[in-house]
C-alpha cells in the first residue's frame, strides 16, 4: 500500500478523548498494570491522516494573517466533485450547499426550523448516542421504530412499525442514519425507496445523516438518500462531513446538502441564530485537501484495510466467542456485538463484561445507550495488530479465561 495503515501512533497527551479521557464520564477505566490500552471505543480512527490534509492545512499556517474571511470557491467545487466522484451526484451547485459545525448542530437546526420542542421525532433504534443526547437536549421527543434481524443476521427496516409510529403519534420529522450508526447496516435502494414513500405519505421532513458514507465494504454501495425520487430530493436535508471519513472531527466542520429552497432558506436562518455556525479556515483548508485526488486514493486505501479488519474480527468472534452474536457490518468501522447469551449462560452483568475487558486494556463501549440491551460496540479502525492484540485479550482473558 501506499499509505501508513500499520504504525501503531502515539496518541497520549496529544488532545486524544480516545486514550486520555479514560475514567471519565462513559469512558473506560485505565487497565491493570501490564496491559497498554487499545482504543476501541471512541468512532475515530488510529491512523495517520491523509499528508494532503496536513500540507493543506500547514501552507495556510505559513500566512501570517487569521482574520475574517469568506468561503473560497473552491471549498464548494470540491464538495460538488466528491459528491459526483464518489456518489453520482450530478446535479449538485454551490446554492445547495451549506456550512455546519457538525452533523449533531445540522440535525437540531433542521429541526428547529420545523418542529417545536415537545413534537415527537422518529429515530430507528438502535440509536447513534449523539441522536438521543441532542435531540433531549433540544427538548425533542424521540419516538424509536426499532430495526429487526432477519433470519441471514442482517438488520431490516420494520416499515409496518414506521407506518404505525407516524400514523399514530403524528410525526413529521424523521432522522434517517445512511449507512446505519450502530450496526453498520448500508441500505439498499428499495430499501430507502420504500422508506421515503412512507415519509412522503405522512408528509415528513426527512434528515438524512450520511456521515459514514464513504466509508462502505465491498459489495455494498451507498445510496444518497435524496437521489432515490424527485420527492426525497425536496423532502430532504443531507448532512455530511469529512470527519469520519478523514479523522477530522477535532477540526470541526461539516456541510449540509438542501435542494429545496424554501427548506434550504429556513434550515439557513436557524443555523445562523445563534452566530456559532461559522466555518474555521483551517477546517475548510482540511477539507480542500482531503476532497481531492491523494484523499480520494487514501480512502480506497482505508477501505481495503477496514475491510480486512472486519473480516478478521468477524471470523475470530464466530469462532471463539461463543454466546455473543453479530450482524456483519456493510458499511463504518464499527462492530455492534451482542453478549446477551454469553452473559446469560455464567450469571455475568453487561457491567461485568466490560469492565472484564477494561481491566486488560481493550477500550470497548457500553451499547445501552445505542439501545442495545447487552451490547458492545467496538471501533476497529486500528492497525490490525492492534485488533488481533484486542481479540487474543478477549478470548484469552474475558471469553474463554
Amino acid at each position: 500500500m501506499t499509505y501508513d495503515f500499520t504504525t501503531i501512533i502515539e496518541r497520549h497527551g496529544q488532545d486524544a478523548l480516545a486514550v486520555d479521557g479514560l475514567g471519565s464520564g462513559a469512558a473506560p477505566e485505565a487497565p491493570e498494570a501490564g496491559f497498554d490500552f487499545i482504543p476501541m471505543w471512541v468512532a475515530d480512527m488510529n491512523f495517520p491522516v491523509v499528508p494532503a490534509i496536513q500540507e493543506a492545512v500547514i501552507e495556510r499556517v505559513r500566512q501570517p494573517h487569521f482574520g475574517y474571511f469568506a468561503p473560497r470557491e473552491e471549498y464548494f467545487a470540491k464538495i460538488v466533485e466528491w459528491q459526483s466522484l464518489r456518489n453520482g451526484v450530478e446535479d449538485l451547485e454551490p446554492k445547495h450547499i451549506g456550512y455546519e459545525n457538525g452533523v449533531l448542530g445540522g440535525v437540531i437546526s433542521a429541526l428547529k426550523a420545523f418542529a417545536a420542542p415537545g413534537d415527537e421525532v422518529l429515530v430507528h433504534s438502535p440509536t447513534y448516542i449523539g441522536f438521543t443526547n441532542a435531540l433531549a437536549n433540544a427538548g425533542f421527543r424521540i419516538v424509536h421504530s426499532p430495526l429487526r434481524l432477519d433470519g441471514g443476521g442482517v438488520w431490516r427496516m420494520d416499515f409496518d412499525d414506521m407506518e404505525r409510529v407516524l400514523s399514530e403519534c403524528s410525526v413529521h420529522a424523521a432522522i434517517f442514519c445512511s449507512p446505519h450508526n450502530p450496526t453498520g447496516r448500508v441500505w439498499e435502494r428499495d430499501e430507502v425507496e420504500r422508506a421515503m414513500e412512507i415519509y412522503r405519505r405522512h408528509d415528513c421532513v426527512v434528515i438524512s445523516d450520511e456521515i459514514w458514507s464513504d466509508i462502505i465494504l465491498p459489495g455494498h454501495r451507498h445510496v444518497p438518500t435524496q437521489s432515490v425520487s424527485e420527492d426525497a430530493r425536496m423532502r430532504t436535508v443531507a448532512l455530511y462531513a469529512p470527519s469520519k471519513t478523514f479523522n477530522l472531527a477535532g477540526l470541526v466542520g461539516g456541510y449540509r446538502i438542501v435542494y429545496n429552497g424554501y427548506l434550504r432558506d429556513r434550515i439557513a436562518a436557524q443555523a445562523s441564530k445563534s452566530h456559532y455556525n461559522a466555518m474555521n479556515v483551517l477546517s475548510m483548508h482540511a477539507l480542500m485537501g482531503a476532497y481531492g485526488a491523494e484523499g480520494r486514493a487514501w480512502l480506497d486505501e482505508l477501505r481495503e484495510v477496514i475491510a480486512g479488519n472486519v473480516d478478521f474480527a468477524c471470523r475470530y468472534i464466530a469462532e471463539r466467542f461463543d454466546g455473543v452474536a453479530l450482524s456483519r457490518p456493510e458499511g463504518t468501522y464499527m462492530l455492534f456485538l451482542d453478549c446477551t447469551a454469553w452473559c446469560a449462560a455464567r450469571g455475568a452483568s453487561l457491567d461485568d463484561l466490560l469492565r472484564a475487558g477494561w481491566r486488560v486494556g481493550v477500550g470497548w463501549q457500553d451499547g445501552r445507550p445505542f439501545h442495545g440491551p447487552c451490547h458492545i460496540r467496538m471501533n476497529l479502525a486500528l492497525p490490525l495488530s492492534r485488533v488481533r492484540e484486542a481479540l487474543e485479550r478477549l478470548d484469552r482473558y474475558v471469553f474463554n479465561a
